[in-house]
């Protein structure tokens, strides 16, 4: 009954076990009703999270080909009666995803505990940083090349073995350029049990990194080695280090991971080249940057039309305009979903891609069930992605589900614990749950790692104004709009602030500044809705909505629980108007 590819013991997903060697499904601990058929699917499905499952590997697995069965039949019915223990639905799939005439996907949260497992106490896991490799050049301008390479080395350590390795996010590492930091201060600021520190000397098409790996516990040099490759050769490279790394601390890594790692093409030298120059671009999170990063991605892409990972960038940089409101909804997300879409034909294991195409299904096609399915696929294929945590946690609570965006927030957190946003959006989470005076709390210790962040205090803002301490959102905004001049979103939430607390004047100044630079370039009607609604002009305030609905503008996915239109959930307006949206109550 036991899959062949599996030697452990128990599968973890959401609130269900799967013990493979008793052959039994328990449920919040209890043991839960599943034939042998339902059983041994949910088995295969679980082999290979996030990926299809073909009814053919299916039949031939399950119903040999001397066995005189319906097959069409059976596993119809043994599909159902899997569903039904599970609590899922066909149409609106949390673990098992079908794909008409193909096949099967697994699209939740795959956790598995190996026989002598060890690492951090509470995750189960072992837990690495790649600090930033340092750039030998000696040349500034080829801080792109070291940064770059870091953030693929973390990429492909990361697809190693989610289950038992954790790899501490790109955001929290690169905290630590140039930081001058001992081992074991590393090692206890982010709860890690492995460093992997190197550099790398980029000469022409020829590549020479050096690497070592040190345990924090003792701060002994475990391995060490040097590598001189053709820059062609760049992702073999990472995945011979990747492997390296497995066997020093003891990862015994299936076949089916074995080969992903080892499967690499080479690349053409000036793709990789440019894709390095349009990561690093997009990682200054600024229209300039996401704009830069378009135009390198798209050059990788001329130079390699299969470079999926290119693809999945480009995705990423045209969300990146569309979510800053740097562009109107319909000129990002479309080409947003080409993008990610084009990825996923190339590699449908690429958990970026996915993660990319789920926002779209969010934002712009307001289909929050699909989005669902593929957060779920993403983390199925890579449960140590913390964006896709981050993005997942905040649809969660967007819609209401508080409990399991918290839970899904701290997944987030454990794996990049110095992301100042996703600290951040830990707060905005406590805030939509209604739980103010922890929001507070949170959203302040995301200003003590940086006073400067902008977007922590226009969070704050909103719990003050939910409080009505109307002189304390107004300060916020305040703030956030000093330190974040380009987000027109605080100006908004300033008016509003101004609006409730009986400061018409200033409140239609703000009314006016943003009508005016809507003439010159994109200004989100939900950013201009607040205004009016702290004027009490609530037909104006709807009349915003109704525009921003047309438009299908990103921000519409957070009127259900943002503060900041409290006063005109009353009308029946406001209902409809989520209801059109596609949330239910």
């Amino acid at each position: 009954m036991q899959p062949a590819a599996r030697t452990s013991g128990i599968l973890r997903f959401d609130i269900f076990e799967l013990d493979l060697r008793a052959g039994e499904l328990y449920k919040s601990g209890r043991k839960a009703k599943l034939q042998e058929q339902p059983f041994r699917i949910l088995a295969i499905l679980l082999e290979r999270p996030g990926q299809v499952i073909t009814r053919e590997e299916l039949q031939e697995r399950l119903w040999p080909a001397d066995t005189f069965v319906d097959f069409e039949h059976s596993l119809n019915k043994a599909i159902q009666k899997l569903r039904k223990a599970l609590g899922d639905e066909a149409d609106k799939p949390r673990f098992i995803e079908t794909l008409p005439r193909r096949g099967y996907r697994f699209v939740g949260s795959v956790s598995e505990n190996l026989p002598g497992a060890t690492g951090q106490p509470g995750t189960g896991k072992i837990m690495l940083v790649v600090l930033p490799f340092d750039n030998l050049s000696g040349d500034p301008e080829q801080e792109y090349f070291s940064d770059g390479l870091t953030d693929e080395m973390i990429n492909q350590l990361a697809r190693v073995h989610p289950e038992r390795l954790g790899i501490i996010a790109r955001t929290s590492a690169m905290k630590y350029k140039r930081a001058n930091k001992g081992v074991d201060q590393i090692g206890r600021e982010l709860g890690v049990n492995y460093i992997l520190e190197g550099g790398v000397r980029r000469a022409g098409e020829r590549l020479r990194i050096t690497a070592q790996l040190i345990q924090v516990s003792d701060q002994t040099h475990l391995w060490a080695e040097s590598y001189e490759r053709d820059l062609s050769d760049a992702l073999a490279l990472q995945s011979e280090v990747a492997l390296a790394i497995a066997s020093e601390i003891k990862i015994k890594l299936t076949p089916r991971q074995q080969t992903r790692l080892v499967n690499t093409r080479p690349l053409s030298p000036a793709a990789y080249e440019a894709y390095l120059k349009g990561r690093y671009s997009w990682n200054k999170r600024s229209e300039e940057g996401f704009r830069k990063a378009i135009e390198w991605l798209n050059q990788a892409i001329e130079i390699d039309p299969d470079y999926a990972l290119a693809y999945a960038g480009l995705a990423d940089g045209y969300i990146g305009l569309a979510e800053y409101s740097l562009v109107r909804p319909k000129e990002g997300f479309p080409r947003a979903r080409e993008a990610a879409t084009k990825a996923l034909e190339l590699d449908d294991t690429l958990a970026q891609a996915q993660t990319s195409l789920a926002a779209v299904k969010e934002h712009y096609d307001w289909d929050f069930g699909a989005a669902e399915t593929g957060y779920r696929r993403a983390l199925g294929l890579d449960p140590g992605y913390a964006i896709a945590h981050q993005w997942y946690a905040e649809f969660l609570s967007k819609l209401g589900r508080h409990e399991d965006a918290l839970a899904e927030i701290k997944r987030a957190q454990e794996l990049d614990p110095l992301s100042l946003i996703i600290s951040g959006i830990a707060g905005e989470c406590l805030l939509y749950a209604g739980r103010d005076d922890e929001a507070i709390e949170q959203i302040k210790k995301t200003l003590e790692i940086d006073s400067n962040f902008g977007w922590g205090h226009g969070a704050l803002g909103h719990v003050y104004l939910r409080k009505r301490t109307f002189g304390e959102a107004i300060g916020e905004y305040q703030c956030a709009i000093r330190l974040s001049p380009n987000i027109n979103e605080y100006v908004g939430a300033l008016g509003s602030a101004f609006g409730h607390a009986g400061k018409s004047a200033e409140a239609r100044d703000l009314l006016g500044g943003l009508t005016e630079q809507s003439k010159r370039r994109y200004v989100s009607w939900v950013d201009i809705a607040p205004i009016y609604a702290g004027l009490g002009d609530q037909d104006q305030a709807f009349l915003c909505l109704q525009r921003a609905y047309d438009q299908h503008d990103i921000k519409l996915t957070r009127v259900k629980v943002e503060p900041m239109f409290d006063t005109l959930r009353s009308d029946p307006r406001f209902a409809d108007l989520l209801s059109r949206i596609g949330f239910t109550r």
